[in-house]
């Protein structure tokens, strides 16, 4: 992660976001953690639309929601995040302290210990083969652990209940994107094999923005407001959102992905990247482009794959 030199506020992306910036974090950092007082403390440079970022000191970084029900996410991490960290191959978020409403802000809030690297960008990655695997290798892990408890995943169930957000979002996009070959790689989506195995763990967001390189390679993923468990299909979208063409095959092997898992998965990468543009292409241009690369990589795959 790195910090921004834009301002101490994050972008303002919703009607109903909190204002928030470096002088109402220092607040809170002073009242209810003392001991990290006069601290540096510089908002983050992130493309995240969930949480605003300021990092404390060099090992630490401050996350709070921007807006109602996204602080619900900070009690599942808590609670789940320590129980993962050992059974996973690269670093997660280690949750230190859990800040509570306060100097105006109304939720609750947290702290972290600082992960290193950069986040990459969307299909331009340095070593395409080696962070397929690295990415597969997280994927399988994650699946293999002991749901016994776990929380459902938003994503992790069929998805006929977001036909309707998706096909809405395809009209607002008619002037941007080629919105007749879209809605037919989300009909073959809708129209594959549903999940029938048992509930796995997932991540639920595997974009750029959730991932830390390091030379290339996969250093730590991040932000798991959305972890649960499920039918892990969601995590496929990351072939598309952060992979190169040529280092999905490889990806898609690694991860024993069969082919109603890949066009589902196909179809969610869609589907998330069409919502994500209808609504940020005006308020964050960084996720916006990314959702533009990741319809124009789906839509070249689907074809791709019927010339096939």
């Amino acid at each position: 992660m790195t910090t921004s030199e834009t301002g101490n506020k994050p972008r303002k992306m919703h009607a109903d976001q909190a204002d928030i910036d470096e002088a109402l974090v220092r607040r809170l950092i002073d009242g209810q953690f003392p001991q990290w007082s006069g601290l540096p403390l510089e908002l983050v440079d992130s493309p995240g639309t969930v949480n605003a970022l300021y990092r404390l000191g060099d090992a630490m970084v401050v996350r709070l929601p921007l807006r109602a029900g996204s602080d619900e996410e900070v009690e599942s991490e808590f609670a789940w995040l320590p129980r993962l960290a050992g059974q996973l191959p690269v670093p997660i978020p280690a949750p230190l302290a859990k800040g509570a409403p306060a100097e105006g802000y109304a939720w609750p809030w947290s702290v972290y210990r600082w992960l290193d690297g950069t986040t990459p960008a969307a299909g331009a990655v340095g070593k395409p083969l080696e962070l397929a695997a690295d990415l597969a290798g997280f994927i399988t892990a994650l699946r293999r652990i002991d749901t016994a408890g776990a929380p459902h995943c938003g994503r992790g169930g069929p998805l006929g209940p977001r036909d309707e957000a998706t096909r809405t979002a395809l009209g607002r996009l008619t002037d941007v994107i080629d919105t007749e070959a879209a809605a037919t790689v989300w009909q073959q989506a809708l129209d594959a094999p549903g999940y029938d195995g048992p509930d796995r763990w997932m991540h639920g967001d595997l974009q750029p923005g959730n991932l830390l390189v390091e030379d290339g390679r996969l250093a730590a993923v991040i932000d798991f407001g959305l972890v649960g468990i499920g039918d892990p299909t969601v995590d496929l979208i990351t072939a598309w959102y952060v992979l190169p063409a040529e280092a999905r095959p490889a990806f898609r092997s690694a991860v024993g992905a069969d082919e109603a898992s890949w066009v589902r998965g196909r179809g969610l990468a869609l589907s998330i990247a069409l919502l994500e543009l209808s609504y940020y292409r005006e308020t964050n241009p960084r996720m916006a482009a990314t959702a533009r690369h990741v319809i124009g990589e789906v839509l070249a795959d689907s074809e791709t794959s019927s010339d096939a």
